[in-house]
Protein backbone atom coordinates (compact mmCIF):
# COMPACT_ATOMS: atom_id res chain seq x y z
CA UNK A 1 0.00 0.00 0.00
CA UNK A 2 2.82 2.63 0.89
CA UNK A 3 4.80 1.54 -2.74
CA UNK A 4 1.21 2.53 -4.16
CA UNK A 5 0.97 5.55 -2.47
CA UNK A 6 4.64 6.66 -2.94
CA UNK A 7 4.03 5.70 -6.83
CA UNK A 8 1.23 8.12 -7.14
CA UNK A 9 2.75 10.76 -4.70
CA UNK A 10 5.80 10.78 -7.49
CA UNK A 11 3.55 10.75 -10.52
CA UNK A 12 1.62 13.87 -8.94
CA UNK A 13 4.56 15.70 -8.68
CA UNK A 14 5.79 15.15 -12.37
CA UNK A 15 2.55 16.19 -13.19
CA UNK A 16 2.62 19.13 -11.36
CA UNK A 17 6.40 19.91 -12.56
CA UNK A 18 5.40 19.45 -15.88
CA UNK A 19 2.56 21.50 -15.63
CA UNK A 20 4.53 24.69 -13.83
CA UNK A 21 6.79 24.21 -16.72
CA UNK A 22 4.27 24.47 -19.66
CA UNK A 23 2.82 27.83 -17.97
CA UNK A 24 6.14 29.16 -17.64
CA UNK A 25 6.20 32.08 -20.20
CA UNK A 26 8.87 32.36 -22.93
CA UNK A 27 11.46 34.59 -22.25
CA UNK A 28 12.56 36.86 -24.88
CA UNK A 29 15.56 39.32 -25.05
CA UNK A 30 15.19 42.86 -26.79
CA UNK A 31 17.83 45.41 -27.14
CA UNK A 32 18.12 48.62 -27.30
CA UNK A 33 20.10 51.64 -27.52
CA UNK A 34 18.05 54.05 -25.38
CA UNK A 35 19.54 55.73 -22.34
CA UNK A 36 18.59 58.15 -19.62
CA UNK A 37 14.78 58.62 -19.85
CA UNK A 38 14.17 57.75 -23.08
CA UNK A 39 15.56 54.26 -21.50
CA UNK A 40 13.15 54.76 -19.34
CA UNK A 41 10.28 54.87 -21.25
CA UNK A 42 11.35 51.77 -23.12
CA UNK A 43 11.50 49.89 -19.51
CA UNK A 44 7.97 51.22 -18.81
CA UNK A 45 6.47 49.71 -22.02
CA UNK A 46 8.64 46.30 -21.58
CA UNK A 47 6.96 46.39 -17.83
CA UNK A 48 3.77 47.18 -19.27
CA UNK A 49 3.98 44.04 -21.74
CA UNK A 50 5.09 41.69 -19.40
CA UNK A 51 2.05 42.30 -16.74
CA UNK A 52 -0.22 42.36 -19.87
CA UNK A 53 -0.12 38.52 -20.21
CA UNK A 54 1.42 35.46 -18.76
CA UNK A 55 2.85 33.84 -22.15
CA UNK A 56 5.57 36.34 -22.66
CA UNK A 57 8.80 37.87 -20.78
CA UNK A 58 10.32 40.22 -22.34
CA UNK A 59 14.11 40.95 -20.79
CA UNK A 60 15.58 44.61 -22.13
CA UNK A 61 18.83 45.48 -22.24
CA UNK A 62 20.54 49.34 -22.67
CA UNK A 63 23.67 48.17 -25.52
CA UNK A 64 25.04 51.56 -25.79
CA UNK A 65 24.90 53.69 -28.64
CA UNK A 66 23.45 52.89 -31.56
CA UNK A 67 26.75 51.99 -33.25
CA UNK A 68 27.64 49.85 -30.11
CA UNK A 69 24.12 47.67 -30.24
CA UNK A 70 24.74 47.09 -34.17
CA UNK A 71 28.54 45.89 -33.17
CA UNK A 72 27.08 43.87 -30.35
CA UNK A 73 24.61 42.64 -32.71
CA UNK A 74 26.79 41.34 -35.12
CA UNK A 75 28.66 39.55 -32.35
CA UNK A 76 26.56 37.88 -30.72
CA UNK A 77 25.04 36.26 -33.82
CA UNK A 78 28.64 34.60 -34.50
CA UNK A 79 28.75 33.57 -31.32
CA UNK A 80 25.21 32.03 -30.65
CA UNK A 81 23.76 34.82 -28.72
CA UNK A 82 22.26 36.80 -30.12
CA UNK A 83 18.72 38.94 -29.04
CA UNK A 84 15.54 38.06 -30.47
CA UNK A 85 14.81 41.86 -31.36
CA UNK A 86 16.81 44.73 -31.49
CA UNK A 87 16.94 48.26 -32.17
CA UNK A 88 18.92 49.63 -35.01
CA UNK A 89 19.51 52.89 -36.47
CA UNK A 90 17.74 54.00 -39.81
CA UNK A 91 21.42 53.96 -41.58
CA UNK A 92 22.06 50.61 -40.42
CA UNK A 93 19.25 49.65 -42.63
CA UNK A 94 21.35 48.18 -45.57
CA UNK A 95 23.58 46.38 -43.54
CA UNK A 96 21.22 44.50 -41.86
CA UNK A 97 19.16 43.36 -45.27
CA UNK A 98 22.82 42.20 -46.25
CA UNK A 99 23.54 40.30 -43.16
CA UNK A 100 21.27 37.40 -43.65
CA UNK A 101 20.90 36.92 -39.50
CA UNK A 102 16.93 38.98 -39.84
CA UNK A 103 13.40 38.02 -40.54
CA UNK A 104 11.92 40.75 -42.14
CA UNK A 105 9.51 41.81 -40.44
CA UNK A 106 6.46 41.06 -42.81
CA UNK A 107 7.71 38.06 -43.54
CA UNK A 108 7.82 37.00 -39.72
CA UNK A 109 4.20 38.37 -39.15
CA UNK A 110 2.62 36.98 -42.31
CA UNK A 111 4.56 33.42 -43.09
CA UNK A 112 6.60 32.55 -39.47
CA UNK A 113 3.95 33.49 -37.42
CA UNK A 114 1.06 33.27 -39.63
CA UNK A 115 -1.13 36.29 -38.19
CA UNK A 116 -3.67 37.42 -40.97
CA UNK A 117 -4.99 40.39 -38.34
CA UNK A 118 -2.29 42.57 -38.35
CA UNK A 119 -2.74 45.98 -40.19
CA UNK A 120 0.55 46.66 -42.26
CA UNK A 121 -1.20 49.99 -44.02
CA UNK A 122 -1.92 51.20 -40.25
CA UNK A 123 1.76 52.80 -40.62
CA UNK A 124 2.58 55.87 -41.61
CA UNK A 125 3.28 55.74 -45.07
CA UNK A 126 6.27 58.68 -44.85
CA UNK A 127 7.90 55.95 -41.76
CA UNK A 128 7.13 52.77 -43.59
CA UNK A 129 8.62 53.64 -46.47
CA UNK A 130 12.22 54.07 -45.60
CA UNK A 131 12.05 50.72 -44.41
CA UNK A 132 10.60 49.28 -46.85
CA UNK A 133 13.33 47.33 -49.06
CA UNK A 134 12.47 45.75 -52.45
CA UNK A 135 8.11 46.31 -51.62
CA UNK A 136 8.81 44.39 -48.22
CA UNK A 137 8.91 46.21 -45.09
CA UNK A 138 11.91 44.40 -43.01
CA UNK A 139 11.80 46.44 -39.40
CA UNK A 140 9.32 47.55 -37.29
CA UNK A 141 8.60 51.41 -37.15
CA UNK A 142 9.62 52.41 -33.80
CA UNK A 143 11.49 55.61 -32.88
CA UNK A 144 11.11 58.37 -35.66
CA UNK A 145 12.12 61.91 -36.21
CA UNK A 146 13.12 64.56 -38.45
CA UNK A 147 14.57 67.93 -38.60
CA UNK A 148 12.97 71.04 -37.79
CA UNK A 149 14.31 74.44 -37.34
CA UNK A 150 13.67 75.75 -33.42
CA UNK A 151 14.31 79.64 -32.87
CA UNK A 152 13.48 81.63 -29.31
CA UNK A 153 10.18 83.84 -30.19
CA UNK A 154 11.36 86.25 -27.22
CA UNK A 155 13.91 86.49 -29.07
CA UNK A 156 12.47 87.13 -32.70
CA UNK A 157 10.29 90.43 -30.45
CA UNK A 158 13.38 91.69 -29.08
CA UNK A 159 15.17 92.75 -32.30
CA UNK A 160 11.61 93.22 -34.32
CA UNK A 161 11.43 90.40 -35.96
CA UNK A 162 7.72 88.79 -35.72
CA UNK A 163 7.99 85.82 -34.23
CA UNK A 164 5.17 83.79 -35.89
CA UNK A 165 6.75 84.44 -39.31
CA UNK A 166 10.52 82.16 -39.17
CA UNK A 167 13.23 82.15 -41.94
CA UNK A 168 11.94 80.19 -45.22
CA UNK A 169 14.95 80.41 -47.35
CA UNK A 170 18.36 80.05 -47.62
CA UNK A 171 18.69 84.06 -47.76
CA UNK A 172 16.45 84.65 -44.97
CA UNK A 173 18.07 82.60 -42.81
CA UNK A 174 21.30 85.15 -42.88
CA UNK A 175 19.46 87.53 -42.59
CA UNK A 176 17.27 87.01 -39.34
CA UNK A 177 20.76 85.74 -38.06
CA UNK A 178 22.15 89.10 -38.77
CA UNK A 179 18.96 90.39 -36.90
CA UNK A 180 19.35 88.04 -33.92
CA UNK A 181 23.23 88.20 -33.31
CA UNK A 182 23.87 91.25 -30.61
CA UNK A 183 27.19 92.33 -29.76
CA UNK A 184 28.58 94.19 -27.26
CA UNK A 185 30.45 97.72 -26.97
CA UNK A 186 33.60 95.75 -27.42
CA UNK A 187 32.20 93.79 -30.51
CA UNK A 188 32.27 90.68 -28.63
CA UNK A 189 28.86 88.53 -29.38
CA UNK A 190 26.93 88.00 -26.80
CA UNK A 191 24.30 86.06 -28.77
CA UNK A 192 24.48 84.42 -32.61
CA UNK A 193 21.59 84.18 -34.59
CA UNK A 194 22.11 80.71 -35.59
CA UNK A 195 23.88 77.37 -34.43
CA UNK A 196 24.50 74.04 -35.68
CA UNK A 197 26.59 71.22 -34.56
CA UNK A 198 28.38 69.10 -37.04
CA UNK A 199 26.07 66.07 -37.38
CA UNK A 200 26.03 64.50 -40.91
CA UNK A 201 21.95 63.86 -40.69
CA UNK A 202 21.52 67.34 -40.92
CA UNK A 203 23.60 67.72 -44.55
CA UNK A 204 21.53 64.33 -45.92
CA UNK A 205 18.44 66.24 -44.49
CA UNK A 206 19.11 69.56 -46.33
CA UNK A 207 19.58 67.67 -49.85
CA UNK A 208 16.32 65.97 -49.22
CA UNK A 209 14.62 69.16 -48.80
CA UNK A 210 16.02 70.68 -52.28
CA UNK A 211 14.70 66.91 -53.26
CA UNK A 212 18.38 65.66 -54.35
CA UNK A 213 19.68 62.24 -53.65
CA UNK A 214 23.04 61.38 -51.69
CA UNK A 215 23.86 58.06 -54.05
CA UNK A 216 22.50 56.85 -57.44
CA UNK A 217 20.46 53.95 -58.34
CA UNK A 218 17.52 56.25 -56.89
CA UNK A 219 19.51 56.89 -53.70
CA UNK A 220 20.23 53.12 -53.56
CA UNK A 221 16.98 51.75 -53.81
CA UNK A 222 16.98 50.10 -57.11
CA UNK A 223 20.27 48.91 -57.13
CA UNK A 224 23.32 49.07 -54.88
CA UNK A 225 24.58 52.76 -54.76
CA UNK A 226 28.08 53.01 -56.20
CA UNK A 227 28.61 56.79 -56.90
CA UNK A 228 28.20 59.68 -54.05
CA UNK A 229 26.19 62.89 -54.95
CA UNK A 230 27.83 64.89 -52.22
CA UNK A 231 29.95 66.80 -54.69
CA UNK A 232 26.61 68.34 -56.45
CA UNK A 233 24.88 71.58 -56.16
CA UNK A 234 22.19 70.64 -53.35
CA UNK A 235 24.89 69.65 -51.02
CA UNK A 236 27.54 72.04 -52.32
CA UNK A 237 24.90 75.65 -51.54
CA UNK A 238 24.16 74.08 -47.90
CA UNK A 239 27.89 74.07 -47.01
CA UNK A 240 28.25 77.42 -48.90
CA UNK A 241 25.35 78.49 -46.94
CA UNK A 242 27.21 76.85 -43.74
CA UNK A 243 30.51 78.39 -44.12
CA UNK A 244 29.15 82.02 -45.33
CA UNK A 245 27.11 82.50 -41.51
CA UNK A 246 30.00 81.39 -39.92
CA UNK A 247 32.79 83.33 -41.45
CA UNK A 248 30.16 86.51 -40.77
CA UNK A 249 30.00 86.05 -37.27
CA UNK A 250 26.35 85.09 -36.69
CA UNK A 251 26.49 81.55 -36.63
CA UNK A 252 28.27 79.86 -33.69
CA UNK A 253 30.15 76.68 -34.63
CA UNK A 254 30.20 74.68 -31.41
CA UNK A 255 32.05 71.90 -33.72
CA UNK A 256 31.23 67.96 -33.73
CA UNK A 257 28.22 66.60 -32.06
CA UNK A 258 24.39 67.66 -30.63
CA UNK A 259 25.52 68.59 -27.37
CA UNK A 260 27.31 72.08 -27.71
CA UNK A 261 24.12 73.72 -30.45
CA UNK A 262 21.83 72.27 -28.05
CA UNK A 263 23.44 74.13 -24.61
CA UNK A 264 23.69 77.15 -26.62
CA UNK A 265 20.42 77.17 -27.80
CA UNK A 266 19.26 76.51 -24.49
CA UNK A 267 21.39 79.12 -22.46
CA UNK A 268 19.91 81.53 -25.14
CA UNK A 269 23.66 82.36 -26.61
CA UNK A 270 21.75 81.49 -29.85
CA UNK A 271 18.49 82.29 -31.23
CA UNK A 272 17.95 79.52 -33.44
CA UNK A 273 18.83 75.91 -34.21
CA UNK A 274 18.25 72.84 -36.46
CA UNK A 275 17.68 69.69 -34.78
CA UNK A 276 15.27 66.90 -34.45
CA UNK A 277 11.34 66.62 -33.44
CA UNK A 278 12.32 64.62 -30.42
CA UNK A 279 13.89 67.97 -28.58
CA UNK A 280 10.81 69.61 -28.94
CA UNK A 281 9.58 69.01 -25.25
CA UNK A 282 13.10 69.72 -23.85
CA UNK A 283 13.59 72.63 -25.66
CA UNK A 284 9.75 73.85 -24.62
CA UNK A 285 10.43 73.36 -20.91
CA UNK A 286 14.39 74.65 -21.21
CA UNK A 287 12.96 78.31 -22.63
CA UNK A 288 10.41 78.30 -20.57
CA UNK A 289 12.69 78.26 -17.72
CA UNK A 290 14.25 81.21 -18.91
CA UNK A 291 10.96 82.58 -19.49
CA UNK A 292 11.13 82.29 -23.10
CA UNK A 293 8.65 81.06 -25.82
CA UNK A 294 9.56 78.35 -28.19
CA UNK A 295 9.09 78.45 -31.48
CA UNK A 296 9.38 75.74 -34.62
CA UNK A 297 9.35 75.95 -38.85
CA UNK A 298 9.72 73.97 -41.63
CA UNK A 299 13.43 73.94 -42.79
CA UNK A 300 14.83 76.83 -44.99
CA UNK A 301 15.90 75.88 -48.42
CA UNK A 302 17.28 78.17 -51.51
CA UNK A 303 14.75 80.34 -52.82
CA UNK A 304 13.37 78.99 -55.99
CA UNK A 305 14.08 75.55 -55.45
CA UNK A 306 10.99 73.18 -55.31
CA UNK A 307 10.43 71.34 -51.79
CA UNK A 308 11.41 67.81 -51.43
CA UNK A 309 11.03 67.48 -47.08
CA UNK A 310 12.73 65.73 -44.83
CA UNK A 311 13.80 61.96 -44.55
CA UNK A 312 12.63 59.64 -41.45
CA UNK A 313 15.98 59.74 -38.64
CA UNK A 314 15.66 57.46 -35.50
CA UNK A 315 15.57 53.71 -35.34
CA UNK A 316 13.03 50.75 -36.11
CA UNK A 317 12.97 47.09 -34.73
CA UNK A 318 14.59 43.91 -35.96
CA UNK A 319 13.72 40.38 -35.69
CA UNK A 320 16.57 37.94 -35.36
CA UNK A 321 16.65 34.87 -36.90
CA UNK A 322 17.88 31.10 -35.95
CA UNK A 323 15.36 31.43 -32.70
CA UNK A 324 13.13 28.53 -31.97
CA UNK A 325 9.44 28.94 -33.71
CA UNK A 326 7.88 29.70 -30.08
CA UNK A 327 10.45 32.47 -29.19
CA UNK A 328 9.46 34.02 -32.57
CA UNK A 329 6.49 34.01 -31.86
CA UNK A 330 6.77 35.98 -28.98
CA UNK A 331 8.83 37.92 -30.82
CA UNK A 332 6.14 38.94 -32.87
CA UNK A 333 3.81 39.38 -29.89
CA UNK A 334 5.78 42.09 -28.32
CA UNK A 335 6.53 43.47 -31.83
CA UNK A 336 2.51 43.84 -32.42
CA UNK A 337 2.27 45.09 -28.66
CA UNK A 338 4.53 47.99 -29.16
CA UNK A 339 2.79 49.17 -32.72
CA UNK A 340 -0.92 49.59 -31.40
CA UNK A 341 -2.25 52.93 -30.58
CA UNK A 342 -2.13 52.94 -27.03
CA UNK A 343 1.56 52.64 -26.68
CA UNK A 344 2.59 54.68 -29.87
CA UNK A 345 0.54 57.59 -28.24
CA UNK A 346 2.11 56.90 -24.77
CA UNK A 347 5.86 56.84 -26.54
CA UNK A 348 5.19 60.27 -28.61
CA UNK A 349 3.45 61.96 -25.53
CA UNK A 350 6.65 61.14 -23.73
CA UNK A 351 9.28 61.05 -25.95
CA UNK A 352 8.38 63.36 -28.50
CA UNK A 353 9.25 60.79 -31.02
CA UNK A 354 6.47 60.22 -33.58
CA UNK A 355 3.93 57.46 -33.51
CA UNK A 356 4.35 55.86 -36.20
CA UNK A 357 0.72 54.54 -36.83
CA UNK A 358 -2.32 56.52 -38.24
CA UNK A 359 -4.50 55.58 -35.80
CA UNK A 360 -2.42 57.51 -32.80
CA UNK A 361 -2.11 60.90 -35.00
CA UNK A 362 -5.51 60.42 -35.06
CA UNK A 363 -6.02 60.18 -31.69
CA UNK A 364 -3.76 62.82 -31.17
CA UNK A 365 -5.94 64.35 -33.19
CA UNK A 366 -8.94 64.03 -31.62
CA UNK A 367 -7.89 64.37 -28.40
CA UNK A 368 -6.65 68.41 -29.11
CA UNK A 369 -3.14 67.39 -28.43
CA UNK A 370 -1.85 69.34 -31.43
CA UNK A 371 -3.92 72.42 -30.28
CA UNK A 372 -2.32 72.70 -27.21
CA UNK A 373 1.59 71.89 -28.37
CA UNK A 374 1.45 73.78 -32.20
CA UNK A 375 5.48 72.63 -32.12
CA UNK A 376 4.33 68.83 -32.42
CA UNK A 377 2.12 69.68 -35.08
CA UNK A 378 4.56 71.73 -37.09
CA UNK A 379 6.65 68.29 -36.91
CA UNK A 380 3.80 66.44 -38.05
CA UNK A 381 3.12 68.93 -40.77
CA UNK A 382 6.67 68.84 -42.19
CA UNK A 383 6.79 65.02 -42.79
CA UNK A 384 3.10 64.71 -43.74
CA UNK A 385 4.01 67.60 -46.46
CA UNK A 386 6.87 65.95 -47.77
CA UNK A 387 6.98 65.05 -50.97
CA UNK A 388 7.08 61.41 -51.89
CA UNK A 389 10.43 60.12 -53.32
CA UNK A 390 12.86 58.56 -53.34
CA UNK A 391 14.88 61.74 -52.26
CA UNK A 392 12.55 61.77 -48.56
CA UNK A 393 12.47 57.92 -48.67
CA UNK A 394 16.28 58.07 -47.67
CA UNK A 395 19.54 56.25 -49.08
CA UNK A 396 20.07 52.96 -48.98
CA UNK A 397 24.32 53.03 -48.17
CA UNK A 398 26.01 49.65 -46.65
CA UNK A 399 28.75 51.79 -45.11
CA UNK A 400 26.91 54.94 -43.57
CA UNK A 401 28.18 55.18 -40.66
CA UNK A 402 31.40 56.23 -42.28
CA UNK A 403 29.53 58.49 -44.73
CA UNK A 404 28.58 60.32 -42.13
CA UNK A 405 32.10 60.47 -40.37
CA UNK A 406 33.54 61.79 -43.56
CA UNK A 407 31.06 64.36 -44.75
CA UNK A 408 31.28 65.78 -40.85
CA UNK A 409 35.50 65.70 -41.81
CA UNK A 410 34.87 67.65 -45.03
CA UNK A 411 32.61 70.35 -43.10
CA UNK A 412 35.49 71.08 -40.73
CA UNK A 413 37.73 71.27 -42.96
CA UNK A 414 35.94 73.89 -45.00
CA UNK A 415 34.89 75.82 -41.65
CA UNK A 416 38.28 75.89 -40.91
CA UNK A 417 39.09 77.55 -44.50
CA UNK A 418 41.11 74.27 -45.23
CA UNK A 419 39.32 74.06 -48.03
CA UNK A 420 36.05 75.32 -50.18
CA UNK A 421 33.31 73.68 -49.56
CA UNK A 422 33.45 72.55 -53.28
CA UNK A 423 37.00 70.90 -52.75
CA UNK A 424 35.57 69.44 -49.65
CA UNK A 425 32.86 67.59 -50.99
CA UNK A 426 34.62 66.27 -54.35
CA UNK A 427 37.31 65.05 -52.03
CA UNK A 428 34.35 63.45 -49.29
CA UNK A 429 32.44 62.22 -52.14
CA UNK A 430 35.65 60.46 -54.16
CA UNK A 431 36.17 58.93 -50.54
CA UNK A 432 32.63 57.76 -50.37
CA UNK A 433 33.37 56.03 -53.71
CA UNK A 434 35.79 53.68 -52.57
CA UNK A 435 33.82 52.88 -49.58
CA UNK A 436 30.97 51.88 -51.74
CA UNK A 437 33.08 50.21 -54.33
CA UNK A 438 34.72 48.20 -51.31
CA UNK A 439 31.42 47.30 -49.45
CA UNK A 440 29.89 46.18 -52.64
CA UNK A 441 32.68 43.66 -53.32
CA UNK A 442 31.82 41.80 -50.51
CA UNK A 443 28.53 41.12 -52.14
CA UNK A 444 29.18 40.32 -55.97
Amino acid sequence: MKKISLIITMALLVLLTVSAAAQEPVEIEFWHAMGGYNGEVVNDLVERFNESQDEVHVKSQNTGSYNDTLTKTQAAVQSGSAPHIVQIYEIGTQVMVDSGIIIPIEDLGRDVVGDNTFDWGKFLTPVSNYYNVDGKLHSMPFNSSTPLLFYNKDAFREVGLDPNDPPQTFAEMVEYAEALTIRDEDGSIERYGFTLGIVGWFVEQMAANQDAQLVNNNNGRDGRATESYLDQEAVVRFIELWKEMVDQGIMLNPGRGWDGANQAFLSGRSAMIIESTASVGRFTNGLEEMDDQLGTAFLPRPEGVDRGGVIIGGASLWAIADHPQEELEAAWKFLSFLSEEEQQVDWFEKTGYFPVTKAAVEKEMNTQFFSESPNHLTAFLQLLLSKKAVSTQGALIGTFPEVRQIVEEAVEKTLQGDMTPQEAMEEASARVDRSLEQYNSLYQ
